[in-house]
């Protein structure tokens, strides 16, 4: 037998795919061929016909008994067209030197672990009842399972492609899986398409430490029912998932949804409208290059997930631009991204979240944001954690709705600080807000939303609009759970030093005097009840010289008609009832007149309250003279 003849034994049809394989043209008419006679085709490789290329197209063939081409070398394409197997084709370690393409195909499972493809490899709307082992394939340009429909038995994994390497792009858009899909350190060299694929079962999407040099894309349709896990992975551009759904299993630790620490992104993360998440989302530790855009999405963990985890996860999270969660953003439980990083800003404009097992329903501690925290317009069913935070621009809750208990947390502001902050809000929370230890320049609220509880001990701002005076803003101070806390009104009123309005600032003083006078002893409160009346705290000195002039003219009158007498051996100067008076209301000061008269009768009693209430007075206006000097 010659080498390019086909061995003897074979029948009339395997010799026409013989011959079609020399001239290189579509074998059709062939209904049923051996594996084995497949087999000694291609690695014989007989030598195409002249003008020809060698190849193996074959077109509606049922394929009998295994066809293992397991480290054997093909020269030429080979390309399968609406074919069936008995048995699961077995291409382990095989080195195809030209394209390898089945489409329409049937077969119980497909392996090519460790093959080499030096052009495409394509698995097009095949329908495979077993799994389609694809471990270390080496694909030169692009690998493609479009279509496919992947139905292993249950625990097997329908497509295993962990650690395969595609020098172009990865396309597996309408793929049906209902096992595992296993990516684990693949590598792809441009872009990872799984639009409008299917994935169900508890196993889900495995690709941790992914590497895809262009984008991932899980959008129109993408539903996957299991966990998908992108630990570590690294994306070199964007990932898509508009028109997502995920649905992690069960409930308990470690039952996510989407998991994706420690990865990073080289462009966005687009979701927009139709992303539904049902059970947790993990991003900690991720960093994203580009902005991260959920605006219209909907994270839900209130059936999934009856635990304390959170519907989105992303502390730690670094992005170069910005948050984005938008128009109809929807949480039902927790997001988490405490100690995240955002070159732009944090958007939650319209968005509505919600707190589960008494979680924050937003927790943002420790976040830094080179833009603003925009929460403009929406709704949260729970509290909000602010707690050591710094945004370079504003912190914007206007026209938001902060549904908490009365007397609980609506909004924590602890230590944080901002260049605006803005409470102008849709209604009155009945929570309380704390604004403790914050910096913040300009405060913005409207006392129409001003909290029933609001702590502002320690915060620092620099102005406040609207720019109410200061028996308006007044009540703003005392709301307070604590009670009386002396430094938001030291706050206030050097606020309204600053601007100028020296009356306000002292307004405030006395009010705060007044406030903590209610915390005293009696004696104590008596004493700043008296300090009160004579000078207001040394802030309205005036009020000591009118008392002073009241006594000066009444004491005067009443010595002028009951003149006391002269005293001493000596002769007296000439008795003047003001000067007298003067001396007796005056302590520490001799005029010579008290000395050289004494009174009688009841007139030594007038004389007596003179002195005392000089000395009272006297002292008043020593202690709140030094109180101004001393916070000057």
């Amino acid at each position: 037998m010659a080498q390019d003849d086909p061995p003897d034994e074979w029948s009339t049809r395997e010799r026409l795919m013989w011959e079609a394989y020399r001239s290189g043209e579509w074998c059709e008419d062939v209904p049923e061929l051996r594996g084995t006679a497949l087999r000694h085709l291609l690695v014989t490789a007989p030598s195409p016909h002249r003008g020809c290329q060698a190849r193996l197209w074959l077109r509606g063939a049922h394929i009998t008994g295994e066809l293992d081409l397991a480290e054997v070398t093909v020269a030429g394409s080979v390309r399968l067209d609406r074919c069936s197997f008995d048995a699961t084709p077995r291409l382990d370690n095989a080195h195809l030197d030209a394209a390898f393409e089945l489409r329409a195909c049937t077969m119980p499972g497909l392996s090519l672990v460790g093959a080499r493809v030096a052009h495409e490899c394509e698995i097009t709307a095949c329908t495979v009842t077993g799994t389609v082992d694809l471990r270390s394939l080496t694909v030169g340009n692009r690998l493609s399972l479009t279509d496919t429909a992947l139905h292993p038995p249950h625990g097997k994994a329908a497509l295993d492609a962990q650690s395969v390497e595609v020098g172009e792009d990865f396309w597996a858009s309408a793929l049906d899986c209902t096992g595992a899909v296993l990516l684990n350190s693949a590598r792809i060299q441009d872009v990872l398409v799984l639009r409008g694929t299917r994935i169900s079962g508890d196993a889900g999407l495995r690709a941790p430490e992914l590497t895809v040099g262009g984008g991932l894309f899980m959008d129109s349709g993408f539903t996957g029912t299991g966990q998908i896990n992108l630990y570590g992975a690294s994306i070199g551009g964007s990932i898509r998932m508009e028109d997502c759904q995920l649905a992690g299993p069960g409930t308990g630790p470690g039952a996510y949804a989407l998991l994706m620490c420690a990865a990073e992104v080289g462009g966005d993360i687009w979701s927009g409208h139709g992303l539904v998440v049902h059970g947790p989302v993990i991003l900690s530790d991720t960093s994203v290059r580009g902005s991260v855009f959920f605006k219209g999405a909907r994270f839900d963990v209130s059936s999934t997930m009856p635990s304390t985890d959170a519907a989105l996860n992303a502390s730690r999270l670094r992005v170069g631009g910005d948050l984005n969660c938008r128009d109809g953003f929807i949480a039902q439980g927790m997001i988490n991204l405490r100690d995240s990083r955002f070159g732009g800003s944090a958007l939650f404009e319209g968005a509505e979240l919600n707190a589960l097992n008494g979680q924050p329903a937003l927790n943002a501690n420790g976040v830094e944001t080179g833009g603003a925290l925009l929460c403009t317009g929406f709704t949260v069913h729970g509290r909000i954690s602010l707690i050591n935070v710094t945004v370079r621009s504003r912190v914007c809750l206007d026209d938001a709705v902060l549904d908490t208990p009365a007397d609980e947390s609506a909004l924590s502001f602890l230590g944080s600080s901002t260049a605006t902050l803005s409470l102008r809000m849709r209604e009155a929370p009945a929570g309380v807000i704390d604004l403790r230890h914050s910096k913040i320049g300009l405060l913005e609220d409207a006392p129409a939303a001003w909290p029933t509880g609001m702590i502002l001990d320690g915060a620092a701002y620099d102005s406040l609009h609207p720019a109410l005076p200061a028996r308006e803003r007044l009540p703003w101070l005392g709301r307070d759970p604590a009670g009386f806390v002396p430094q938001p009104y030291e706050q206030l009123a050097a606020t309204y030093r600053r601007q100028g309005q020296d009356a306000d600032a002292r307004a405030v003083l006395v009010a705060r005097h007044r406030r903590m006078r209610r915390t005293l002893p009696p004696p104590a409160r008596l004493w700043s009840l008296l300090q009160d009346a004579t000078v207001g705290y040394g802030y309205r000195p005036l009020r000591a010289v009118w008392l002073l002039l009241c006594l000066l003219t009444t004491g005067t009158a009443c010595f002028a008609v009951w003149p006391p007498m002269a005293v001493g051996d000596g002769t007296p100067p000439p008795f003047q009832p003001a000067i007298y008076t003067l001396d007796l209301l005056l302590p520490l000061v001799d005029l010579g007149q008290e000395r050289s008269y004494a009174p009688s009768g009841m007139m030594q009693w007038s004389a007596v309250a003179l002195i005392g209430t000089g000395w009272l007075l006297a002292t008043t206006v020593a202690a709140g003279a030094t109180r101004v000097l001393r916070r000057n």
